[in-house]
């Protein structure tokens, strides 16, 4: 992912926080709260490889180890260490944070 594109993703962003705060302070029961934006995301220390993010995008989707390496013609040791490599790139706690980091950063869809 290139600059261009990580300041798209900010900009798209940013579009969305205005919206949800004008739709928020229309609310009569003044029962909304908006959360901070908090900055930019922290720069990755290393990039997610193509084949880690389609691991990513078949994770999201629900497949299991197993069944990503069926898809991708991969053993599921192969898998593992792809998952092993996002979680740590992703600094990602388990394989849901992995997702939705993956979402906030744009690397899926």
């Amino acid at each position: 992912m290139d600059a261009a594109e990580r300041k798209e993703i900010l900009s798209r962003y940013m579009d969305h926080q205005r919206r949800f705060e004008a739709v928020a302070a229309k609310r009569q029961n003044g029962s909304a709260e908006v959360i901070p934006f908090a900055g930019p995301l922290r720069e990755l220390e290393q990039e997610p490889t193509m084949r880690e993010i389609e691991v990513l995008q078949l994770i999201s989707d629900g497949l299991v180890n197993r069944e990503i390496g069926v898809r991708l013609f991969l053993s599921e040791e192969t898998v593992k260490s792809h998952v092993r490599h996002l979680l740590a790139k992703l600094q990602a706690r388990s394989r849901a944070h992995a997702v939705a980091v993956g979402f906030r950063r744009g690397l899926i869809a």
